[in-house]
């Protein structure tokens, strides 16, 4: 009986003359079409009722309502929509209270705000934070918050996606009254009794007078304006909340609803919502792996980090940060202090910036070990190996981890190229021989790439998830390959960005390019920041196997040759006067391109930033297909992760396979075909983009399947 349905996700019960109204909509009592029905009927029926004086919304479970359901992205919304439900909580004519405590969020914020008294919890959680998904409240959210606290403390909430606790909810005045820890229904209960007793008025949020002070608020919204034109360029939503709140200001209530319904839409329709949507889905789909459903993960206690450069030691922080002790291993004293000395730098930093207290400090390095002797990891659960990036050198650490950690350690490698499964072959274990690959600053990145060896125990995999849960990492899944996901497209890519060079592009004119579409840095600034000897090594060391028939651009060895490395050496690409953080453009450097086109035999051309963008893209898109094709990634998706929070990929085109898809798989086609007209070496279609394109299918559709 589908009348009954909503009776399931939001339940009444009066309590003497309370009416008592219970969201439970498992698991985070999200906002789906039977929560929306069921709050307009318990409404609707309080106010039919004579005996209910009062009502009072409560959450079942951990959360009072966590936001919109995620499964309802995409479809056609269904009455009654959220707007209404609001405005019909606002608009009852007996005290409405609600009692929050766990997440209220989004749509979950703005129930409660439509309410006429708040009262919370001590875990509770407030926050609007539609800008991640692209979307702006769009419930009475932008009309009702600034109302309320004004449009300063709105606009910050609404821009920054934060979650607000309940002592600052209560200070700003977003809720009425803190409980205790207990009983929330029976505070609330009490609550609403004192309010009936006192002949309390219904309250609306409508009518807060947060914004009468208009000049104060004016100037807060002009300053949010200039803070999202700095911040936020290219991003559409926050530049719609910021003209929904003037609208607060200077419209009545209702004109202000309208508008942010209409503004609302315009996000709900902008690509970017897509891509943001797709991005947060894919945060929650690349955890499930094959091995983290088969098998359970292997207790993790205490951490063993054999190197102490910045890799290692970056390693050793995120680990020290989780909580987990940690015993570093370097070849000598004078080292070892080197990777000591790092790990301090980075905790007296941020104790120089307030962000960590000293006696805090001193209780992270309390749990740093170190040790020149491998012996020091006999206890360790888990072994990160993180030395220069040579087979002989690994294995030969590798050696010494087999003769000394215990049965049923997990012994992992931070290789960025190198091929797990030879590790794993020269140790009397395989099955404990995993990849964890970082990316650096690997105490700041927030990718790990999980790479799966042929003999690895799926309780070792699963391990690593769960590792990364701790050090709060996004974990990707990855296939044993030269480069696993990331790297191994990023060669390619890179490869298509140094052929432009070489036909006529400048490498700031592609940075330049680049940074436009969305991404913080360009490939060359990436370059200069990592390390131009790193990419150095490996092109020597894949030059025996490299094709001789494939166009080779030698302007980087160029540049290696002189011993600019980037950053670290003062110039690279660019030129970094005085240790400047931010190159300037290098007169030399573009000699040697222009040295090298002689040498080349190319007469260089004009490139506009279009062309750059389609030829990057179709690179890092066509290579991406061949990675999903040959099992090294799982899904698109897996990719997109890898290339959001690993390679700065923006947020809100969804990764590189999302992109793909918004432009349409049979134009990225074309694009590749049109560029093999003169490189058909490089420019190779993927057997999987031809199919898909075949069948009419995208990568969404893999995604899907999965």
């Amino acid at each position: 009986m589908s009348q009954d349905k909503p009776i399931d996700v939001v339940s009444r019960e009066l309590r003497g003359d309370i009416l008592f109204v219970t969201v439970n909509n498992p698991p985070v009592n999200a906002l789906g079409v039977e929560v929306r029905r069921g709050l307009v009927a318990a409404i609707d029926a309080a106010d039919a009722d004579p005996a209910v004086q009062a009502v009072l919304i409560l959450g079942a479970g951990r959360n009072f309502i966590a936001g919109a359901d995620i499964r309802e992205f995409g479809k056609p919304p269904l009455a009654p929509y959220l707007p209404d439900v609001c405005n019909r909580i606002e608009a009852c004519t007996k005290p409405v209270v609600a009692a929050i405590h766990g997440a209220a969020l989004g749509g979950g914020l703005e129930i409660a705000l439509a309410a006429h008294y708040r009262l919370a919890a001590p875990d509770a959680k407030l926050g609007l934070p539609e800008v991640l998904l692209g979307l702006m409240p769009g419930a009475g959210g932008t009309q009702r918050t600034p109302r309320l606290i004004g449009a300063k403390a709105a606009l910050e909430l609404m821009l920054s996606a934060r979650q607000m606790g309940a002592q600052e909810a209560h200070s700003l005045g977003v809720v009425d009254r803190l409980v205790p820890e207990g009983d929330l229904l029976a505070h609330g209960l009490d609550y609403v009794r004192e309010l009936l007793a006192v002949r309390a008025p219904v309250r609306r949020t409508r009518d807060a007078q947060a914004l009468t002070d208009r000049e104060a608020n004016r100037a807060a919204i002009e300053a949010a304006r200039v803070d999202v034109a700095r911040k936020s360029a290219g991003l559409f939503s926050p530049g719609k909340i910021v003209e929904a709140v003037a609208v607060a200001l200077e419209q009545p209530f209702d004109e202000g609803l309208r508008i942010e319904r209409q503004l609302f839409l315009q996000c709900l329709d902008s690509p970017q919502r897509a891509g943001l949507i797709h991005a947060f889905m894919a945060d929650r789909e690349v955890l499930k792996a094959p091995e983290t459903r088969a098998a359970k993960p292997r207790a993790i206690a205490h951490v063993g980090v054999v190197g102490g450069g910045t890799m290692g030691a970056g390693i050793a922080v995120a680990v020290l940060d989780a909580g987990l002790p940690v015993t570093m291993i370097e070849r000598d004293e004078a080292a070892l202090a080197r990777g000591r000395a790092y790990v301090d730098k980075v905790y007296s930093g941020m104790v120089a910036k307030g962000r960590m207290s000293s006696d805090a400090k001193d209780s992270l390095m309390a749990r740093l070990a170190g040790s020149t002797s491998y012996d020091a990891l006999a206890a360790a659960d888990l072994v990160v190996e993180a030395v220069f990036e040579d087979m002989a050198v690994k294995k030969a650490v590798f050696a010494e981890l087999d003769r000394v950690c215990k049965p049923g350690a997990v012994l992992a490698t931070n290789t960025s190229y190198l091929d797990i499964d030879e590790i794993a072959a020269s140790v009397s274990r395989p099955g404990d021989v995993l990849g964890l690959h970082f990316f650096s600053p690997a105490n700041i990145m927030k990718l790990l790439e999980i790479v799966v060896p042929a003999r690895v125990s799926a309780d070792v995999v699963a391990t690593g998830f769960e590792l990364a849960k701790k050090l709060k990492k996004v974990p990707v899944r990855a296939g044993v390959c030269d480069g696993f996901i990331g790297n191994r497209i990023l060669a390619v890519y890179r490869q298509a960005a140094d052929h432009m060079v070489e036909d006529g592009a400048s490498p700031y004119q592609i940075d330049s390019a680049l940074r436009a579409f969305g991404y913080p840095m360009g490939p060359f600034q990436v370059s200069d920041l990592a390390g131009g000897d790193i990419g150095w090594a490996t092109r020597k060391r894949k030059a025996a196997t490299r094709d001789p028939k494939a166009r080779y651009v030698q302007i980087a060895d160029r540049i290696c040759e002189r011993g600019w490395f980037g950053q670290k050496t003062g110039r690279g690409y660019y030129l970094y006067p005085q240790g400047a953080r931010t190159g300037v453009p290098d007169p030399e450097v573009e000699a040697i391109i222009d040295a090298e086109r002689v040498r080349a035999g190319i007469t260089p051309r004009s490139l506009s930033g279009e062309e750059i963008l389609r030829r990057y893209l179709a690179a890092m898109i066509n290579e991406g297909a061949n990675v999903v094709q040959q099992g090294i990634a799982l899904r698109p998706l897996d990719v997109d992760v890898v290339f959001m929070y690993g390679y700065g990929f923006p947020r809100h085109r969804g990764g590189p396979m999302k992109y793909a898809d918004t432009l349409g798989l049979p134009q990225v086609l074309a694009d590749i075909r049109e560029f093999a007209q003169q490189d058909p070496l490089f420019w190779q279609a993927s057997p999987l983009l031809v199919d898909l394109v075949e069948r009419g299918a995208d990568f969404g559709s893999l995604n899907q399947a999965e």
